[in-house]
């Protein structure tokens, strides 16, 4: 499998103490239940893995906005467990729509959805996952999970097999003072150790008590392993208004 080179955001942001990475597979975590999350999905490019996604309806699913940057023709594949499996799973090409204000330097809003042009069908396979019913923050120290077939550490392979591992929601304020001069909006959700993603997990989702809380953006860049910063997701609910349009 050709692998995705990371996007290298040195030169973006020259004043940061912390660089940050995007596109970013789960470390310290194990193998999923196969279909234990029939929601995930491949984002892929010319049939190849780019990034994480998740159904959110029969129609769409929700990615990281940074992944468009990736490929202009983006297709989705779901039902899988094993990347290149064929058995259970479907792909559909899809229509994208990056939030209106994403900003590509900072990752503020860093979110998009892809309407899928033949709807998805639901199976042992296949299924879509909640999202928040209104904005809130979720509890400091509460234990959430994040999926994805991203690499499993720093300098090793991208994973075949579905991975997830759990972590632990960190304050936007304790975040901040870790990240220093790189800023944590209220749009976006902090987490760290035990786990975390690294790069090829861009666009999954951050799941807390069954539902799709946040999404995979960036994280310490060339850290996986043992980063000095929390992992950070963009906070689906500080965009329902703007997700319901499309949905409902």
């Amino acid at each position: 499998m050709i692998l995705v080179s990371l996007l290298l955001l040195a030169g973006l942001l020259p004043y940061l103490a912390l660089s940050a990475s995007v596109n970013v597979g789960i470390v310290n975590g194990t193998e999923a239940k196969p279909h234990s999350r029939p929601y995930m999905v491949s984002v892929q490019k010319d049939g190849e893995h780019i990034c994480g996604g998740f159904l959110v309806s029969e129609w769409f699913v929700i990615t990281a906005a940074h992944c468009r940057t990736l490929g202009s023709k983006l297709t989705v594949v779901m039902g899988a467990h094993l990347l290149g499996e064929t058995h259970g799973s479907e792909r559909r090409e899809v229509e994208p729509y990056v939030y209106e204000n994403y900003n590509d330097v900072t990752f503020d809003s860093d979110l998009m959805l892809l309407k899928l042009r033949r709807k998805a069908t639901k199976s042992p396979t296949v299924s879509w996952i909640s999202l928040p019913k209104s904005e809130e923050d979720i509890t400091a120290g509460s234990i959430c999970s994040v999926a994805g077939w991203g690499y499993t550490g720093d300098n090793k392979p991208i994973s075949n097999a579905l991975r997830e591992t759990n972590v632990s929601i960190v304050s936007t304020a304790i975040c901040n003072s870790m990240w220093r001069e790189f800023q944590i909006t209220p749009r976006m959700i902090c987490a760290f150790h035990p786990g975390g993603f690294c790069q090829g997990d861009s666009g999954g989702p951050l799941v807390c008590n069954n539902i799709a809380v946040g999404i995979v953006s960036f994280n310490e860049m060339g850290n996986c392993n043992s980063p000095r910063v929390p992992n950070v997701y963009t906070k689906i609910s500080a965009f329902l208004p703007w997700i319901k349009r499309f949905i409902g």
